[in-house]
């Protein structure tokens, strides 16, 4: 298999796990930054190898082959162990993300409820926060838990290796819920070792790579992307928690600067948060000349934050060749489709208005409403993309978007437990071509000289008056209008009101005005006609934006507190979240505005 030693007869992860813990005993596989900067612990092969299997042995005894085991962790190398000890068990893992202290755990509940696990593996912190919640939490109940804090590494003794089959479930992935209920999708053991392969491939991964990741462990770019893939192609990873990133997004190019990092990346959002987190001031002591491949993936590229982080961090050491755009999801494993590595990324500007009619007329970037999209690259080998009209099920024809549809061996078994979806999603044919089936990605594009660039999501798509205008650009206008709107913290929809859609618009405000206007509610009368002022002139700032750029009327505009506005745990805005709070009147606002 390419990407592995040829010595190396794989058909698991474990398989690669033990090669490297009896080969390379010593080698340090993991490194987690515990307050994102310098104190840190590590694991190496042979530590992770045992404490797998001393895991493994309890979750023998207390569970049967391909039971699923909740995995409750916070980011970590806890997180690891369990995750290889239920690969070794031949239990199928479902990785969870635990609840924030007084937060719902209503995601929690539904994955116990979808996928009815035996076992909860978690930390002893964790456990006790749950166990105060059980009482009002029928579904905790239902679990047997088991803290692996302590765990005696010679219970690795009594593991007993079993055969495990390829196609095996491996773990049960569960979607983001960014347009819909999350689900889980059953990844099995060659699905991930194909992706893995190919991720290789693509990246030009080697023994001498280094990772330096913060993604969320529990999420598909996290896990695959940040902790198998570094096993998988023997290099070391530095980790840190997601949460620690968002603290101070500069923390990550220290990370990168520190260790050498050659492969980091995330969604576009992050590299946004770095560039204006940035003071030229500040003196920064980076280097960041070792990092030769910025993916950036799970949410539309803009090509401008792109631009905005090179010219940023050029002086720092960053190349802007560096960067490589991808696209992926949970249901395709991870990875789609991704471009050359150290390529200069590719672009197309098109006019925004013919997008609305799903066209392609290519415009030039000085020209008024014209929009730059970024390319995710080719199709990754062994598999095959296409673009289809999700209307009539038929091909579409060059230079229309349509639906983007994939075959392909890291295309995972579908989702558990739901079989219609299942056949709606995984099993999609052509009209009037049954032999091949495909996986709908609900993604909206179309593909140019090979290279496939990503418009929208089907889902979230607003249709108002038979044209079709993309969420995400809505909200950059938005986000863009005025200084007082916090960045990627916006959302747009449409409700119907007798018939009609109609255009809604929320965005939470910037912290420090939020603390000012509350410090000010008791305040004099011209402090308050002062906070209405500026409130009613950023909403008619918004308004006269939309309406410029792209010839909308807003029905309501709502400006709310920092951290209203739902989100996966990739980052992305729950749209249809938002819409069902606003239809349900759950928001404090500044002002609302009919």
């Amino acid at each position: 298999m390419s990407g592995l030693e040829k010595t190396i007869q794989a058909s698991t992860l474990i398989d690669i796990l033990r090669h490297r813990s009896i080969q390379q005993p010593e080698k340090i596989a993991y490194t987690f930054l515990l307050d994102g900067e310098t104190q840190k612990v590590s694991l190496t092969y042979r530590e992770l190898d045992i404490k797998a299997r001393a895991i493994a042995a309890s979750i023998q005894f207390l569970c049967s082959p391909q039971d699923r085991i909740l995995l409750l962790y916070p980011p970590g190398l806890g997180f690891i162990e369990a995750f290889f000890a239920c690969l070794y068990a031949d239990a199928i893992a479902i990785p969870a993300y635990p609840p924030r202290p007084n937060r719902s755990i209503g995601r929690i509940q539904s994955i116990i409820k979808d996928a009815q696990p035996t076992l909860a593996l978690t930390t002893d912190s964790i456990l006790a926060s749950l166990e105060r919640k059980a009482e009002i939490t029928p579904e905790l109940k239902t679990l047997r838990w088991f803290s692996t804090d302590n765990i005696d590494i010679s219970h690795r003794d009594k593991y007993q290796e079993i055969p495990v089959s390829p196609d095996k479930i491996a773990f049960l992935q569960y979607t983001s819920g960014s347009t819909a209920e999350p689900k889980g999708v059953k990844i099995a053991h060659d699905n991930l070792l194909h992706n893995l392969q190919s991720i290789y491939r693509c990246f030009k991964h080697s023994s001498q790579s280094l990772g330096v990741i913060w993604l969320p462990p529990y999420h598909d770019m996290g896990l695959i992307g940040g902790i198998l893939q570094p096993l998988y192609g023997n290099f070391p990873v530095v980790l840190m928690s997601p949460l620690m990133f968002l603290q101070n997004p500069l923390r990550w190019l220290r990370a990168i600067s520190h260790y050498g990092g050659t492969t980091s990346g995330g969604p576009n959002f992050a590299y946004d948060l770095c560039w204006r987190k940035f003071k030229p001031e500040q003196h920064l002591d980076l280097d960041l000349s070792s990092w030769d491949l910025a993916f950036n993936g799970a949410e539309p590229i803009n090509h401008q934050t792109l631009e905005k982080f090179a010219a940023t961090f050029a002086p720092y050491g960053f190349s802007s060749k560096a960067f490589y755009p991808c696209y992926g999801m949970a249901e395709a494993t991870l990875m789609i489709s991704g471009g050359v590595k150290n390529n200069s990324v590719t672009t197309k500007t098109v006019l925004a208005q013919d997008l609305e009619q799903n066209k392609v007329t290519l415009a030039k970037s000085t020209e008024p409403n014209s929009r730059t999209l970024v390319s995710c690259g080719r199709s990754l080998s062994n598999q095959k993309i296409i673009i289809v009209q999700p209307d009539t099920l038929t091909l579409s024809q060059p230079g229309k978007i349509g639906e983007i549809w994939v075959s392909g061996p890291s295309i995972a078994c579908g989702y558990w437990n739901q079989l219609q979806t299942t056949q709606d999603t995984f099993q999609a044919s052509i009209r009037g071509f049954t032999e091949d089936s495909f996986l709908r990605t609900g993604d909206l594009g179309f593909i140019d000289d090979g290279e496939l660039y990503v418009t929208g999501r089907l889902k979230d798509i607003i249709i108002i008056k038979g044209r079709n205008h993309y969420p995400q650009d809505i909200e950059r206008t938005v986000e863009a209008s005025n200084s007082l709107i916090r960045p990627y913290c916006s959302a747009s929809f449409t409700i119907n009101i007798q018939g009609e859609e109609k255009l809604v618009v929320i965005a939470e405000v910037d912290r420090r005005y939020w603390d000012r206007r509350n410090n000010q509610t008791k305040s004099s009368n011209n402090n308050s006609k002062e906070r209405q002022t500026i409130t009613q002139q950023t909403i008619r700032l918004i308004r006269s934006q939309i309406s410029q750029q792209h010839d909308l009327q807003v029905h309501k505009i709502l400006l709310l507190k920092p951290g209203s506005i739902p989100k996966t745990s990739s980052g992305k805005v729950q749209r249809h979240v938002c819409r069902s709070h606003f239809l349900d009147g759950n928001w404090e606002d500044l002002q609302i505005e009919g």
